[in-house]
């Protein structure tokens, strides 16, 4: 393994049963009522940074994460129309926080990981409140990968995390492993989860859906529909799974101060998006075959495309936008 150093700059389960694979991209949803209000199809040589900014630190994501993040091209790159953010098996130092949560004018420590990855997000850049969110992957396969597409409160309305909460679009750990216990005897599951409550009342509702068996490394298309009222998830076009503002808004409020007037909250402001690949960490290393398979480095989480669109009437909670 080589060492590399960056400098300091930005940043359970209920299953549904398997769906089908994705075999092309498809196309936008009707005109009619929908407004397309963000889109990276990735076709340039590099990638958008009007549009995306990488991160750059060691911190694990409070997972106890594996990898430092980089910008570098080796983790964060734009290959023949898609995105590239791979994890490589090389020793890396830097920053042992993210920009957000360093003091400012004091040093941060820095720390060591044994591998890079990439992350981005739209922060600074675009954010929204209600809308659908589609991006058509490919998650790698592999014991210790964690590939995840999600959301984070552009602030923190609510309080720290969990508090203003989070809508993960897909998270997967250790697709494609052998396992005994899962679905086909190989893990196939990606889960569509949402996070909020308090530090000490941390609640979250979330659930699996079966990939079929040997499409784990295939191209899917995840999705989240979000509305004043409910939040749904779908994988190539079918939902999996379906949670109503009653099953977050009664939780979250025992035991806090929030007035009852936030009747939405905290997923009534905005969001931002998120692309990323770790490594290791509590949830992956501690299931299937546990900790992280060395083998076969670099892994890849490709991305063909990011579509986010908004309708009237999703906006208001007034009724349905169109179907395709």
């Amino acid at each position: 393994m080589k060492t590399i150093w960056f400098p300091l700059c930005l940043v359970v389960a209920l299953c549904g049963g398997p769906i089908r694979v994705a075999t092309a991209s498809q196309p936008a949803p009707s005109a009619s009522g929908w407004k397309q209000v963000f889109s990276d199809e990735f076709d340039g040589k590099d990638l958008d940074r009007t549009q995306w900014a990488t991160y750059e630190d060691c911190w694990g994501g409070g997972n106890q994460e594996r990898q430092c993040y980089t910008a570098r091209p080796e983790n964060v790159s734009i290959h023949d129309g898609h995105l590239d953010l791979t994890a490589r098996f090389e020793k890396a130092s830097g920053p042992s926080l993210p920009l957000e949560l360093r003091t400012p004018g004091a040093e941060t420590p820095p720390t060591s990981k044994p591998f890079t990855s990439g992350k981005i997000s739209t922060l600074g850049a675009f954010s929204m409140t209600y809308g659908r969110i589609e991006v058509r992957a490919r998650a790698p396969i592999g014991q210790g990968l964690w590939p995840a597409i999600w959301l984070l409160p552009e602030k923190n309305a609510y309080g720290p995390w969990p508090g203003s909460g989070e809508i993960d679009v897909m998270e997967a750990v250790n697709l494609g492993v052998n396992c005994s216990s899962c679905f086909g005897g190989r893990e196939n599951n990606v889960y569509g989860t949402i996070h909020y409550g308090s530090n000490m009342h941390h609640q979250m509702q979330q659930k699996a859906v079966q990939l079929p068996k040997g499409s784990e490394g295939d191209w899917h298309i995840y999705r989240v529909d979000w509305t004043p009222n409910d939040i749904s998830w779908f994988v190539d076009d079918r939902t999996y799974y379906h949670v109503k503002l009653s099953n977050w808004r009664d939780t979250l409020q025992k035991g806090t101060t929030l007035a009852p007037a936030l009747k939405n909250a905290p997923f009534d402001r905005p969001f931002y998006l998120i692309l990323n690949l770790a490594v290791g960490g509590l949830w992956p290393e501690s299931h299937d075959q546990g900790g992280v398979a060395l083998q076969d480095f670099p892994k890849t989480l490709a991305v063909d495309w990011v579509r986010v669109y908004e309708c009237e009437a999703m906006r208001s909670g007034a009724g349905d936008c169109p179907s395709r």
